[in-house]
């Protein structure tokens, strides 16, 4: 992997041989854990002007380029999470000589309030081609990272690292994309007043000798063009006046189908919905993995959107896609049959992966996945991706494969749980939007397939066989550091934590991500293993999430030792007003919350009172530190039953975390006040 400076670039033909398809990310960490960004691409002519407002790509416009490029949202990593985006380079425009990789931060947060900036690049087999940390961001609440960019038709990679102090609207004017002026106006408010842009707008252009040269200011914001003026004694008809050009929209997209269901035509509650998808046939295992398999495909093949979701992550090209099932092919003595083939064409060239599916919790075997990256080495595949209950973790492979280093043709293996698959089905269809009310309508129809309890494609829900034994063990005090059941079950808390954020965030349409407080760069055996060792000298497993536009860290603990879930919150206190103002002002907030929710004062250096809010409601002031400590915030705190066995039965662990965080989020978090929360940047005015 190269490891590059600001200002460098490098030709990514010598890096790879598979860089028709490349994904980039974009990463960073926080001091608080609650520090984040949004990424855009904007695609450029040979003007370093974008050719048009779709060249624009952002979180309301996440494909751009014909497909060429797509941002892929966040990805929880061993320490944190990355955006990914993934670039289809012999697919993007002609017209289009460079690429602009950047970042906005909002709410009059700065880069320079983050740590570890860093961008990453890949090549089509997921192989580390590139990286370069971005040092000293500064006071700017937008930044670009790197580009891409054509020299004699082939693609070079520049490291940029430069900042904007206006934000996302001042980035994308700049570059020519056309924001409204009160938008404008907004995002310079959110500057410091009088700050201009950290160093030139502009990233440093090839020298002669193909190296980074001196940097090149990109224009000014352009003024807009007057209109022409109407011949004296005529005024114009509406139809003859210029109609405005449709600008970006940067607020977030609303939801494409209704919350609420129509109501029924049916007689009575007997009566059953026709589905495109029944499950009343399914038998055994197998019926299940043939249909599960057969569903996924061909909805991926008739709603774009969520096929290209579902493969841009693997390097697939964005191009006509077919998809097969129960395919053989020849390998040894007997041929092989793959659960399912998909196949991207782009300019007379495939991209292919086999499919390898398991259902009801049935794990993946070693020796099939083998055979199929063997199989897929000798045919020049590119991809084998496994499909199942489980949910795959940085530096715990779920199966063990051997790849033939001495094959010059590399093949890529990629893991989604069924979990991954529901969460993308239902961002589209509940938040993002699709492109039209049928493949809204076949991916409610995949999700209904997908929940229902005899399909077998539930997600996680299995803590292992070492769960038992440990928690029998914390109780009779014998478990010992280094044990390596202790580590299991670390390891299936982190699934099981990674499925909750997958299952909240659909809910929600926010990002919902785990918080990692290791050092960046930790290695996850590593770390796993001291959180093993802490659990056995605690008897508590702990997490910690992070919820997009909600006031803190949702923390989740499992105490083994007292067989009790607690889920909590700290919520920090406004810096103005009186400390019974505050405490009044919290407890009208919570005037839903259930009453045995617990508050507790948080002061400098400790806590304070605390108290049920049952008690608290007809006296707010007895939540007030009686010796006078300013007060930094307030903890709030549910506790439930933890369930015993290591399924998702009703009285299962899994289920009672998934309860519990469902509970606190609905009755505690959405009820709280968010500050510092998003505001739309350029919103057009005839939107407001």
């Amino acid at each position: 992997m190269q490891k590059m400076i600001k200002g460098a670039n490098i030709g990514l033909a010598a890096l790879s041989e598979n860089v028709g398809s490349v994904v980039m990310s974009l990463g960073w960490s926080s001091p608080t854990g609650e520090g984040d960004a949004d990424v855009s691409v904007l695609l450029l002519d040979g003007n370093g002007k974008v050719r048009g407002d779709a060249d624009f790509c952002f979180y309301n416009n996440p494909v751009v380029g014909n497909g060429s490029v797509q941002l892929l949202g966040k990805t929880p990593t061993s320490d944190g999470d990355e955006d990914r985006i993934s670039f289809d380079l012999d697919a993007v425009p002609a017209e289009v000589e460079q690429i602009v990789v950047a970042a906005s931060r909002y709410g009059g947060a700065r880069f320079g309030d983050l740590d570890d900036l860093r961008l990453t690049l890949a090549d089509g087999s997921g192989d580390s081609l590139v990286q370069f940390s971005v040092e000293d961001a500064g006071a700017v609440s937008a930044c670009v990272f790197g580009e891409l960019y054509r020299r004699d038709g082939a693609w070079k990679f520049r490291a940029v690292g430069q900042g904007y102090a206006s934000g996302l609207a001042g980035l994308a004017t700049d570059f020519g994309v056309d924001i409204d002026d009160d938008a404008e106006a907004e995002a310079e408010a959110e500057a410091e007043p009088g700050k201009a842009p950290d160093g030139p707008r502009g990233g440093p252009v090839d020298g002669p000798d193909g190296q980074a040269g001196s940097p090149a200011a990109v224009p000014a914001p352009r003024a807009p063009e007057p209109a022409p003026a109407a011949p004296a004694g005529i005024v114009p008809t509406p139809s003859e006046e210029p109609k405005p050009r449709a600008r970006p929209r940067t607020a977030r997209k609303k939801v494409t189908l209704p919350r609420t269901e129509k109501k029924t035509l049916a007689e009575n509650d007997s009566w059953r919905t026709a589905r495109l998808f029944p499950l009343s046939a399914l038998k055994n295992d197998r019926e299940r993995e043939t249909r599960a398999t057969s569903v996924l495909l061909s909805v991926m093949t008739q709603v774009p959107e969520f096929g290209r979701r579902l493969t841009a992550g693997f390097g697939a090209p964005a191009r006509r896609m077919e998809t097969f099932t129960e395919v053989s092919l020849p390998h040894g003595d007997s041929p092989r049959r793959p659960d399912g083939v998909i196949r991207v064409e782009r300019a007379g060239k495939l991209w292919t992966a086999l499919v390898e599916t398991k259902t009801n919790g049935n794990a993946l075997k070693p020796d099939q996945v083998q055979a199929y990256m063997d199989i897929a080495a000798r045919r020049g595949y590119e991809a084998v991706i496994t499909l199942s209950n489980d949910v795959a973790l940085d530096g715990t492979p779920l199966v063990d494969v051997r790849i033939d280093g001495r094959r010059k043709h590399k093949v890529a293996l990629w893991h989604l749980s069924w979990a991954e698959v529901a969460h993308q089905a239902q961002m589209l269809i509940r938040h993002e939007g699709v492109g039209n009310a049928s493949h809204a309508w076949l991916l409610r129809e995949l999700l209904h397939y997908l929940q229902h309890e005899h399909s077998g494609c539930h997600g996680f829900q299995n803590m292992g066989a070492a769960w038992v034994p440990v928690r029998k063990a914390i109780d009779d005090e014998t478990l010992s550091q280094g044990d390596p059941r202790a580590t299991e079950v670390i390891e299936s808390w982190e699934r099981l934590v990674r499925q909750v954020c997958l299952g909240l965030g659909g809910e929600l349409g926010h990002k919902v991500l785990p918080v990692q407080r290791a050092k960046r760069g930790t290695d996850p055996r590593a770390r796993r293993a001291v959180l093993a060792d802490q659990l056995c000298s605690q008897g508590r497993l702990h997490s910690e999430l992070r919820i997009e536009g909600t006031p803190g860290i949702l923390a989740i603990t499992a105490d083994l030792r007292t067989r009790k879930l607690r889920t909590s919150i700290e919520v920090p206190t406004a810096e103005r007003g009186y400390p019974l103002s505050r405490a009044k002002r919290l407890i009208r907030q919570l005037a839903a919350a259930p009453a045995d929710l617990h508050i507790e004062t948080l002061v400098e250096g400790g806590t304070g009172p605390r108290g049920t809010l049952e008690r608290l409601r007809p006296e707010p002031a007895d939540i007030l530190p009686k010796d006078g400590a300013e007060i930094s915030g307030f903890r709030l705190s549910l506790f439930k039953g933890m369930g015993n066995g290591r399924g998702n039965a009703e009285t299962g662990f899994i289920r009672s975390v998934d309860e519990a965080v469902d509970r606190f989020h609905t009755h505690v978090i959405a009820h709280l006040e968010t500050r510092g929360t998003r505001r739309p940047v350029a919103e057009p005015a005839e939107a407001r």
